[in-house]
């Protein structure tokens, strides 16, 4: 027994030594990020820097921080959700105001949005099936009342929005992740008979429905646009003037465990995800503990679609409810589906408060366990449109289709901090802050890299020390601003 107990402690011995290399001593991986500089990229409120490179630092040794001393902890060794991208939506409204841009400009668009280096690299994208609100009128793809769908076509996209998407496709370097959302049903569907105001899905139409997107999928794929996924209804509890559709938790349940997933696996589309409630975070775990605990309905739940609109009510956004959901449904994600500043008005393109609400957003989502984020339309015009229900609102890039001028909003910057970055395929690890009007998250991209973004909310400038296994590299935050740490 002696001898057994001595060769297996003459074994780990000799594993802990064989395995002391450069690529897991803690003393190596100390010195080499001692010897790695820190690229900074700020921006900032009553300055030119955008998206500027404003300094490179080096760690230092530094150990325990006092509490005079505010500083971002981060924690490489510990991993959690695989990031998969950030980009926005592609709707007619969108596609509409880029066809009224000279060409110059259209290009200047394609890649501020699109391009890897040379812009913020969006590499995540939504469009609309058949009309929303951000369309100039509401429309289908088929006849009323072809119940077969023999009329079925997609030909009105085909003036612009196809057109965009595809350039935009190409923009990205030929690969855009794409899911479609619909707001409403055909009239004929529903028994307000009204692709407006609600209403619902007549049960008799269900499967036509279930169809109706298969139809969609396919007449866009042999327009040679992939679509990777898609979620069942644009908010399915909100009764709006422009289109939309109610469904119950269990009615939404219902439909995708017996129509939508079936279909689509019959169809040869099984591979297509389906992102189910894409509302508010204020319903999220009771809508998401209907659908996905029933084992039927979950098998082709990809995961929970969500906006950031809870507002509405006064009170503040409910982050803490996509945790709730991430801990009790680790097997699925949490994907930002839609999210805007609004009612549009002109005088206030240049308020700053319009990227600061998408960094506060993104930080939080990304923190509690979201994997992807999409911004609302990624175009609007000079009226916050076109909308042919007046429901104008803001976007991150605006054109004045009358001088072809694109104006740039603070909030194409701040999501850049985050999507020029942070890599699909990344990793979230840890970043804390010591002080409160610091907000941070952090991610470790594949190719090594660890990319930490830095909100500070405050009206004053706030020194920090960016902290890392015992070194640490002594900077400050401009007031109200943002800043990506690579390193």
């Amino acid at each position: 027994m002696k001898k057994t107990i001595f060769l297996s402690a003459l074994f780990i011995s000799g594993f802990a030594f064989i395995s002391r290399d450069k690529d897991n001593d803690p003393g190596e991986k100390n010195k080499q990020l001692a010897a790695k500089p820190i690229i900074i990229y700020t921006t900032a409120l009553g300055t030119n820097f955008r998206l500027s490179t404003t300094d490179t630092l080096t760690f230092k040794d530094f150990g325990q921080p006092l509490e005079t001393q505010p500083c971002i902890f981060v924690d490489p060794t510990k991993s959690f959700q695989t990031f998969m991208g950030i980009g926005g939506a592609l709707t007619d409204a969108s596609a509409e105001t880029f066809a009224k841009l000279p060409k110059e400009k259209q290009q200047e668009f394609l890649q501020a949005y699109y391009h890897p280096t040379k812009g913020i690299g969006y590499t995540l994208a939504r469009t609309n099936i058949h009309s929303c609100d951000f369309s100039s009128g509401s429309y289908t793809y088929v006849a009323d009342g072809d119940k077969s769908l023999s009329s079925f076509s997609v030909d009105h996209d085909k003036q612009y929005r196809i057109p965009f998407i595809k350039q935009a496709i190409a923009a990205a370097g030929g690969k855009l992740t794409l899911f479609a959302s619909p707001w409403s049903p055909p009239a004929w569907m529903k028994d307000n008979n009204t692709m407006l105001q609600g209403g619902k899905l007549k049960k008799e139409y269900y499967q036509t429905w279930a169809n109706y997107y298969t139809r969609f999928i396919k007449a866009y794929e042999k327009e040679g646009i992939p679509v990777w996924g898609l979620t069942i209804q644009n908010e399915p509890m909100a009764k709006q003037t422009w289109e939309s559709c109610i469904f119950t938790a269990e009615e939404e349940r219902d439909f995708l465990k017996k129509y939508l997933g079936p279909t689509l696996k019959k169809d040869g589309l099984g591979n297509k995800k389906i992102i189910v409630w894409d509302h508010n975070r204020d319903l999220i775990y009771q809508r998401s503990s209907t659908l996905l605990d029933d084992p039927e309905a979950a098998k082709y739940a990809w995961g929970i679609g969500y906006h950031w609109y809870e507002d509405w009510s006064g009170a503040d956004q409910v982050f803490e409810n996509l945790k709730r959901v991430a801990e009790r449904y680790p097997d699925k994600n949490l994907l930002f589906t839609e999210g805007c500043n609004g009612p549009f008005n002109m005088d206030s393109v240049n308020n700053w408060d319009l990227g600061e609400r998408y960094g506060k957003s993104m930080i939080n989502d990304f923190n509690n366990g979201t994997v992807g984020w999409t911004d609302w339309n990624v175009l609007l015009d000079e009226q916050g449109g076109p909308n042919h229900v007046k429901n104008f609102c803001f976007a991150p890039i605006h054109a004045n289709t009358k001088s072809g001028e694109l104006i740039y909003t603070n909030a194409y910057y701040y999501i850049g901090h985050f999507s020029k970055f942070i890599r699909p395929g990344a990793k979230r690890i840890i970043s804390s802050a010591s002080r409160s009007p610091l907000l941070t998250t952090a991610f470790k991209n594949s190719d090594g890299k660890t990319v930490v973004v830095v909100m500070n909310t405050a009206s004053k400038e706030m020194p920090f020390h960016l902290w890392v296994a015992g070194k640490a590299a002594q900077t400050k935050a401009l007031p109200h601003s943002i800043m990506t740490f690579v390193f």
